[in-house]
């Protein structure tokens, strides 16, 4: 008498485990993304606080010019490009209106060259003030408002900001 036995089960051939690698695989192309994401969004905030600082910077500086309204009047600070150090006037000594504008220029810049990264800056007369660069300030001398031009590099990216201040 012949035995009936049962049909053998199927054959697994590893479908359910080329399933996990593909689910594997997928989540980490999701980590990696919002990895690259996160990266994103940390350089572009990088980016946003120099900008904020620079801004800060340079009405800082409209402020200086602002107070010192007898050395704006007279353009004590309409080409001031190269920051000169000034010890006969500040807080031990009262200064003449251009004395002062040379060193509220001179404690601006330090305070560039420390707070942003390849910090400098120009103050002049300028027609177009959003041009020039950390090299050439690209001052025209024309024009009835004054430009504070702030420059600095943000890894190795040249950035700008310049402010229009009318006496």
């Amino acid at each position: 008498m012949a035995t009936h036995h049962p049909p053998a089960p199927p054959r697994r051939r590893g479908i359910a485990l080329l399933e996990a690698l593909i689910a594997i695989l997928l989540l980490s192309m999701g980590a990696l993304a919002y990895a690259a994401l996160q990266v994103k969004g940390l350089k572009t905030n990088h980016s946003a606080l120099w900008r904020s600082k620079a801004t800060l910077l340079a009405y800082d500086m409209a402020d200086r010019m602002r107070a010192n309204r007898a050395g704006l009047l007279a353009g004590n600070y309409n080409a001031l490009k190269v920051p000169q150090a000034i010890t006969d006037c500040g807080e031990t000594a009262d200064c003449l209106p251009a004395r002062m504008a040379l060193l509220d220029y001179h404690q601006w810049s330090t305070t560039l060259g420390r707070e942003l990264p390849a910090g400098v800056g120009a103050i002049c007369l300028d027609a177009s003030p959003d041009d020039g660069d950390a090299s050439a300030y690209a001052c025209d001398g024309n024009g009835s408002m004054l430009a504070v031009k702030v420059f600095w590099s943000e890894g190795g990216t040249p950035s700008r900001l310049a402010v229009g201040v009318r006496p």
